[in-house]
């Protein structure tokens, strides 16, 4: 199996875009500046990163210093700009490239800027912690002191709301108010104390005698909105001096969703102000946004050959195989670098455990493709679940295994769109003893015709089969191994614990998804701003992350099945002609029982009766209930 984990080791054949950043860093014209490396999650761009720090880290960049940070580490912080510039100053100061008599210099110098980091992380926490609640309490009689704030007062000598208002009332007390209402006249200083942190710590750096520092920041979309914020600031405010380099990985749309939530949620500004607002904040934050592009067919094929050699070859036998591609890829950026190319370089005793488990990969790659968007974490979770239950075959004593058929299947298993083709075709193999008539015809008529479209056709002449009778599952249905004929129940007993909840509905949705879903799942929220958000946000998702955000937004509904914004969303998705989104529904529709159904839910019903996907479910299910959404659905 593979670790999901971020490494130097390139097996993407994104060494390149590392070296085209090093190589930006280093024109020393465009320091200081901020990079922005942009790709979805699990797109590769904690590769990039770990490339960029491991050059960086060669001892003929002796004159460079680069520091790696994970944003998320600084979650659980009071306060994030504290926490960040804190760990950059450790770094700075323990680093192994500085000499002992420099390190000295480093430490004294940095006296006064750790002196200024406590200040701000204080300050910043007695005013949220204690100024603000005490000033609550002193108005509503210490009821507003909750468990949070009186630890906080426990730790500055006042250990009970009583004590706080003794205090309040005071003469200290009078003080304490009178610094409140010159806290805005002081702004000021704290510019001035901004621009003395900037100076002290370009001082610091001369010292250490480095050309220049580049600070790596990943995983920044894994932290809260405000967190994302507080961090780039961070960047911008304290750090952006000569000879600097910030390199922040994250989703782009996360980001944005942060600058958004704290300028619309906690700001009064107009619909039309806030994306103006978004995009030139994100623009100053980020002065060269660079985005990861997804992997093409030929690069992932190339890609899952690698990790299994990786697999199955010792270490120093893998070694020439990925030198081999390194050197490939310079002098070929388009070509697959599978077995064909690469089986001079293994060992002749392992060509044949390689070229087995290659076998069915070639003709897979286009669909998996598709079906993973060309996402490398995807990619190497898909096949993790595919080894692992390879490996419960084997524990089972499964006979007659074969690795390319569950292979398939699991492209359908996986396929957020086609989910539910995946539980018919286990029903089918259910109701059949594991072999299931229905795919021989599929795979029949697939084969039958060259053309798509008469294949489309005929498939939906059988109105049993008519869901099937889509492109990709048409090209699916023609990729070898066939599965007519074959026992399927043993795969599908392997996959056991995916029928009820399938892969993609839990660990595959996009961090995105679930962002703008959490968005949009908001009861008072107009139908204006919806239709808004649905237009400008999900219709220009991908098709994977389109499908995502159907499947879970079917999900949603159907655990909250007399919750009524569900249902908007999904009459708004279908307004607005969201590819997929009658499907979804109906599907979703067809799992709840009608006595869920709100009655308001009942009435809206009736506009969507004529849909084609729609119209049977919503007849079948209201017409003949006695539900109270079902009397509203029939009411004229």
């Amino acid at each position: 199996m593979w670790a999901d984990n971020e490494t130097s080791e390139d097996l993407l054949g994104f060494k390149v875009h590392a070296d085209l950043l090093i190589n930006v860093i280093n024109d020393e014209t465009v320091l200081p500046v901020t990079i922005g490396v942009f790709g979805d999650w699990g797109s590769g761009k904690s590769s990039v990163l770990q490339i960029i720090k491991s050059e960086f880290d060669k001892e003929e960049n002796n004159d460079a210093l680069c520091i790696y940070f994970n944003g998320w580490t600084f979650e659980g912080y009071d306060d994030a700009k504290a926490a960040l510039l804190n760990a950059i100053l450790k770094e700075l100061q323990d680093n192994k490239k500085l000499s002992e008599e420099v390190k000295d210099t480093v430490k004294e110098k940095a006296k006064k800027l750790w002196k200024s980091i406590d200040w701000m992380r204080g300050a910043g926490m007695i005013m949220k912690n204690i100024a603000l609640p005490a000033v609550s309490a002193y108005f509503t009689g210490g009821l507003s002191l909750i468990p949070m704030g009186i630890q906080k007062m426990a730790e500055f000598g006042l250990d009970s709301p009583q004590k706080m208002i003794a205090k309040l009332q005071s003469d200290e007390g009078a003080d304490f108010f009178k610094s409140l209402q010159k806290a805005e006249e002081e702004q000021e200083d704290k510019t001035n104390a901004v621009a003395d942190f900037r100076c002290d710590f370009d001082d610091l750096l001369k010292a250490t005698n480095f050309k220049k520092l580049v600070v790596i920041i990943d995983d920044l979309d894994r932290c809260t909105p405000d967190r994302i914020i507080d961090n780039l600031e961070a960047v911008k405010l304290f750090l952006n001096v000569a000879n600097t380099a910030f390199v922040i990985g994250a989703d782009p749309r996360i980001v944005k969703h942060a600058i958004e939530y704290r300028y619309k949620q906690k700001s009064k500004i107009s619909e039309g102000d806030n994306d103006d607002i978004v995009k030139d904040y994100l623009e100053k934050l980020i002065q060269i946004p660079y985005n990861l592009p997804r992997l093409s067919d030929s690069e992932v094929e190339t890609y899952i050959s690698l990790l299994i050699c990786k697999r199955e070859l010792p270490v120093d036998q893998f070694k020439k195989i990925h030198d081999f591609f390194l050197d490939f890829r310079k002098r070929d950026r388009y070509s697959v670098c599978g077995f064909a190319a690469i089986k001079e370089s293994i060992d002749p005793e392992q060509r044949d455990n390689i070229l087995k488990s290659l076998v069915s990969i070639p003709d897979l790659v286009p669909i998996i493709t598709q079906t993973l968007s060309g996402n490398p974490r995807q990619i190497k979770r898909f096949l993790n679940t595919l080894t692992l239950r390879e490996r419960l075959a084997k524990v089972a004593n499964i006979s007659e295994f074969n690795m390319s058929v569950l292979a398939k299947l699991m492209v359908l298993e996986y396929s957020n769109s086609e989910i539910a083709l995946f539980k018919q075709l286990y029903d089918w193999q259910v109701d059949q003893k594991g072999t299931p008539k229905q795919i021989v015809e599929l795979e029949e008529i697939a084969k039958a015709n060259t053309d798509y479209t008469k294949a489309k056709k005929e498939i939906e002449k059988i109105e049993e089969l008519k869901n099937w009778s889509g492109s990709r599952l048409v090209n699916w249905l023609k990729v070898e191994p066939f599965l007519a004929d074959l026992d399927l129940s043993d795969y599908f007993w392997l996959s056991r614990d995916k029928i009820a909840s399938t892969i993609p509905g839990t660990s595959l949705i996009p961090t995105i998804v679930k962002s703008l879903y959490k968005k949009l799942d908001a009861e008072s929220m107009p139908s204006a701003v919806t239709n808004k958000i649905i237009k400008e946000e999900v219709l220009v998702l991908s098709e994977f992350e389109r499908n995502s955000f159907l499947e879970f937004s079917g999900q949603m509904l159907g655990r909250n099945p007399k919750k009524k914004r569900g249902y908007d969303l999904f009459h708004a998705m279908v307004d607005s002609g969201l590819p997929g989104a009658e499907g979804y529904y109906a599907k979703t529709l067809e799992l709840i029982p009608a006595t869920d159904i709100p009655p308001a839910v009942g009435e809206a019903l009736k506009r969507y009766s004529d849909k084609p996907e729609l119209k049977n479910i919503i007849n079948n299910k209201l017409k003949s209930t006695k539900s109270a959404a079902g009397t509203a659905f029939k009411a004229k």
